[in-house]
């Protein structure tokens, strides 16, 4: 077996290489189709300016065809703007740091949305949480998500409990929703890149999200049931030297 283990390092090289190569390709691919994009983006908006004063049945018809072109230029730009942080995301530079305050930050912004949506959230951060290496902006990023997920879980109202707390290899992280939940298809999906059960979603949010905690080395997971609520637990490892 040990001289079998060189050639699985330069297969593994191999397809690292390649995957480089293809997230590259994808990146640059995504730019290009921007550019002509925003262009009809930018036209559609002044020809819709033209059509202010509609009067006839022709030009509503024509306003309606425009309106129609704008909404979906608005789609593919939120989904190419995905696409590239998904293609992006490389070796990140982890630092010490405190979960909670990154945690803290993300309910603090989504608050004013929680007191509208009639949403209770409890917060039980444990204050002797040890640091662990992270990069602040990535991992903001994941957290907006997941709890923007959660959010959109209870559109009526409902409660997020947020936990951090020590595990025997380093720290967890548990979002608890009481919204709708998922049958188990959409849980065993909803991390595959561009599966969403939204009408306006790109499919990318979670699986970026996914893809940012893991290079952290860490992982998620999920538990959910249909008319009861989510949990998202992420557990992060805790590197031995960091108090």
């Amino acid at each position: 077996m040990g001289e079998l283990r060189p050639e699985f390092e330069q297969l593994e090289q191999r397809l690292r290489a390649q995957y480089n190569e293809l997230a590259e390709l994808a990146g640059s691919l995504a730019h290009e189709i921007k550019n002509p994009l925003s262009v009809i983006r930018m036209n559609m908006d002044l020809l819709a300016e033209d059509f202010q004063a509609v009067e006839t049945p022709a030009e509503r018809r024509g306003l309606a065809k425009i309106q129609t072109v704008q909404k979906q230029c608005s789609r593919l730009e939120n989904l190419l703007r995905d696409f590239l942080k998904f293609a992006r995301l490389r070796d990140l530079e982890l630092l010490p740091g405190c979960l909670n305050e990154i945690v803290e930050r993300v309910l603090d912004m989504f608050g004013p949305q929680m007191q509208d949506q009639g949403v209770d959230c409890v917060r039980y951060l444990d204050a002797a949480l040890p640091s662990i290496k992270l990069d602040e902006q990535t991992l903001h990023s994941a957290l907006l998500n997941l709890i923007k997920n959660s959010l959109e879980a209870m559109p009526s109202g409902g409660q997020l409990l947020v936990r951090t707390r020590m595990t025997r290899s380093g720290v967890a992280l548990d979002l608890i929703d009481t919204g709708c939940g998922m049958d188990n298809q959409t849980a065993m999906l909803m991390f595959d890149a561009f599966y969403s059960t939204k009408n306006q979603g790109s499919g990318l949010g979670l699986p970026t999200a996914q893809k940012i905690i893991e290079a952290h080395g860490g992982r998620i997971s999920v538990e959910s049931e249909l008319g009861r609520g989510t949990q998202f637990t992420i557990e992060f490892p805790q590197p031995a030297r960091i108090r």
